[in-house]
């Protein structure tokens, strides 16, 4: 099933995998959070889970500050930061629903969540408090961050782009240009833009500039699609994930597929084989040279007899992610 460029990592969490994020300076770190209600920390080369802790509801987001510290949150609402060395946690604040984003700003240093109670907080992670509470115009679903800007996916398929220095009102208004919910948002490392994925198998490539030079270049396509019984079966885009150095991208589906995009070309670089089951969570790691691949049912079809959850780990070439030259 895996070959020698991919393993699956041992004691996987025991229920749904919501997010796996790397270590900022290493491939050798991989925080997961899960369904099972923990967070836990791997010391991917040795194949070691090195750390875990708890929350009391399922966790929906986790996240780096730095090397040391993880941030968490979940369906108990409760923004934990734990220190990874010390295995000390702090309650640092909460949400009024379940936390479902957790993302760190290295440009601005503020942790930022994003949540169903329709707002998105900051928080200092110094002290740790909280910096900020903003209103969103619906439940938060995804949020990622650009240098300075933070990009927010809400339910009614609209698109927020937030100044994380000025946040007394919201830079863009947009809507997704997809039909359907979003699922996912991720920014490209070069920061002229952003991926959104929706849950009808398709991917939209968007660019911040709004001059409409600019404009002209956005795009979306079909993806994680599939003929079975001459008949297309079309999943959800749950996962996308960026290369760092080329600016392509992974996206992960339903269909258990990851394939990885080259957006400057319009073209898919690879997929790779078939996963037990849906795609729930993807990471590169910061210097693309590893990718974690959640493999994780997410009850499309209610509560139904599935393969068991499974992180994989996979060494990644330039071949499967640099940009072809034309």
């Amino acid at each position: 099933m895996t070959g020698s460029n991919e393993f699956k990592l041992n004691q996987p969490p025991e229920d749904g995998i919501s997010s796996v994020k790397f270590s900022p300076n290493t491939s050798q770190f991989l925080l997961v959070s899960s369904w099972d209600t923990s967070v836990r920390l791997y010391d991917v080369p040795a194949n070691s889970m090195r750390l875990k802790y708890q929350h009391t509801g399922a966790v929906l987001d986790c996240a780096f500050y730095d090397p040391t510290h993880a941030w968490s949150g979940g369906l108990d609402r409760q923004l934990k930061m734990h220190d990874l060395n010390t295995d000390q946690e702090n309650l640092v604040g909460a949400h009024d629903a379940p936390i479902r984003c957790v993302e760190y700003c290295p440009e601005v240093n503020v942790m930022v969540t994003g949540s169903w109670d329709q707002t998105v907080k900051l928080w200092d992670p110094r002290t740790p408090c909280n910096a900020g509470t903003f209103s969103q115009p619906e439940k938060v679903y995804t949020l990622s961050v650009s240098g300075d800007r933070l990009i927010v996916g809400t339910a009614g398929r609209r698109v927020l782009v937030w100044d994380l220095r000025n946040m007394g009102y919201v830079q863009q208004r947009r809507e997704s240009s997809l039909k359907y919910q979003t699922r996912c948002i991720r920014a490209f490392p070069n920061k002229q833009g952003y991926v959104l994925s929706s849950i009808e198998g398709r991917v939209a490539v968007e660019y911040l500039d709004p001059s409409l030079e600019v404009q002209k270049k956005k795009y979306a396509f079909k993806c994680h699609r599939l003929k079975e019984n001459n008949i297309e079966q079309i999943y959800p885009v749950n996962a996308i994930s960026f290369h760092n150095v080329h600016n392509t991208f992974a996206t992960g589906g339903s269909d258990g597929f990851v394939n990885i995009w080259d957006p400057f070309n319009k073209k898919r670089l690879c997929q790779f084989h078939r996963y037990p089951t849906s795609i729930a969570s993807l990471a590169f790691s910061n210097d693309g040279t590893t990718l974690a691949i959640a493999s994780s049912y997410m009850y499309e079809m209610d509560d139904i007899e599935h393969p068991e959850d499974g992180i994989y780990i996979r060494q990644v070439t330039d071949a499967e992610t640099k940009p072809k030259s034309t």
